[in-house]
C-alpha cells in the first residue's frame, strides 16, 4: 500500500519535533528532527532527491511525529531514539565505549596511577582525562612510570612484596613496597606525574630544573643527574604533545568523504595538550552533505553517548 503523503502532511504541525519513518513491517527506517515538522517532512515528497533518499521514501509505510517545546528538546529526543533503535538510514556511531581515565586514590600511602575504563562516582581520589583511547592512556602511564618511577602493581601485590620487582631493576619504579623511597618523596614524584597528565609539564620542568641546580650547588651530583634525566625526558614529551591552544579544553573534528567512503576524526585536547585521536567511519545512508553529516555526528557524539563537552 502506497503511503498517502498528502493526507498525512495536511495534519502535521509546523511546531518543532521529531519524526520516525517506518517500513511495511513496522521497523524504523529513519529518525529526524525539525524546526518545522510539516515543512521538513514535505521536502521528502517534492523536488529533486538523491538516489538514497528516494530509496528511503519508496519504503515508507508510515510516519509518526512527536511535537516538542523547542529545537533543543527535539535534538535530545532524536539522539535518545537513535541510540535506542539504531535506524539503518541514520548516521550511527558504532563505537559506544566511553573515554577512559586515569585514577589516583587518596587512601593509599603510595598510590598507583590506575587505568579506568569509565568515570565512576568516587570520593576517595581524583580522575585525570578523559583520553581518546585506551592506547593513549597506557602510553601516558608508561611515560609517567618511566620518568617518575611510579608503581604500576596492584595493591594486593604491593602489600606482600619483600624484595623489589623487575620494574625497579629496569628503573621504572622506586620500590616503595620495600621502603626504598620515603612517602614524602614518592608523593612529590606522584604529584609531578599528575601535573604532567593535567598538562602542566612546563611547570614541572621548571621545578625540576631549579632542584637540579640546587643539587649541583650542594655537590649532590647523583641526584642532579637523576633530575637532569627527568628534565630531558619531559622536554621530549612536551615536543610530542604540545598543541597551540593555551591551556584550554577542546575537541577538533575533521571530516573526509568520497563516494562509498567516509571518515570523521576527533582530536581530544585537554589543558592545551593533545591526548590523541579517535577515528570513526559511520554509514551515510542518505548521502547527506558534509555539513549535515558533521552536524548529525557531533550531536550524536555528545548527546547519544553522554560524553563530557569541553569549552570549545
Amino acid at each position: 500500500m502506497t503511503f498517502d503523503h498528502r493526507r498525512f502532511l495536511a495534519n502535521v504541525s509546523e511546531a518543532p519535533g521529531v519524526y520516525r519513518m517506518f517500513d511495511a513491517c513496522g521497523d524504523t527506517l529513519y529518525i529526524g528532527k525539525a524546526r518545522r515538522l510539516r515543512t521538513r517532512l514535505a521536502s521528502y515528497f517534492r523536488g529533486a532527491l538523491n538516489a538514497k533518499t528516494q530509496a528511503l521514501v519508496a519504503r515508507i509505510a508510515d510516519i509518526q511525529v512527536t511535537v516538542t517545546n523547542s529545537e533543543t528538546e527535539a535534538l535530545l529526543l532524536e539522539q535518545t531514539l537513535i541510540k535506542e533503535l539504531r535506524p539503518p538510514y541514520n548516521i550511527l556511531l558504532r563505537d559506544d565505549k566511553s573515554y577512559p581515565f586515569v585514577f589516583v586514590t587518596d587512601r593509599h600511602p603510595f598510590p598507583a596511577l590506575e587505568y579506568k575504563r569509565a568515570r565512576q562516582r568516587r570520593d576517595d581520589g581524583r580522575y585525570l582525562g578523559p583520553y581518546p583511547s585506551s592506547h593513549a592512556v597506557r602510553d601516558s602511564l608508561s611515560l609517567m612510570q618511566k620518568i617518575f618511577r611510579i608503581r604500576n602493581c596492584e595493591d594486593s601485590v604491593f602489600a606482600h612484596r619483600t624484595r623489589p620487582c623487575l620494574q625497579y631493576q629496569i628503573n621504572r619504579c622506586s620500590a616503595p613496597c620495600v621502603g626504598y623511597i620515603s612517602e614524602a618523596d614518592y608523593r612529590r614524584d606522584l604529584e609531578h606525574a599528575v601535573q604532567c597528565l593535567e598538562g602542566k609539564s612546563e611547570q614541572v620542568t621548571r621545578e625540576l630544573s631549579d632542584a637540579m641546580e640546587a643539587a649541583s650547588r650542594e655537590l649532590a651530583f647523583e641526584e642532579a643527574a637523576r633530575l637532569r634525566d627527568q628534565v630531558q625526558q619531559l622536554r621530549q614529551l612536551q615536543q610530542r604533545q604540545f598543541v597551540d591552544t593555551g591551556d584550554g579544553d577542546a575537541d577538533a573534528f575533521a571530516l573526509a568523504s568520497r563516494p562509498g567512503a567516509l571518515c570523521i576524526s576527533v582530536l581530544a585536547i585537554r589543558q592545551g595538550r593533545l591526548l590523541g585521536a579517535r577515528h570513526h567511519a559511520p554509514a551515510n545512508g542518505l548521502d547527506l552533505s558534509e555539513e549535515a553529516l558533521l552536524g548529525d555526528f557531533i550531536s550524536q557524539y555528545y548527546l547519544g553517548q553522554a560524553r563530557e563537552i569541553p569549552a570549545r
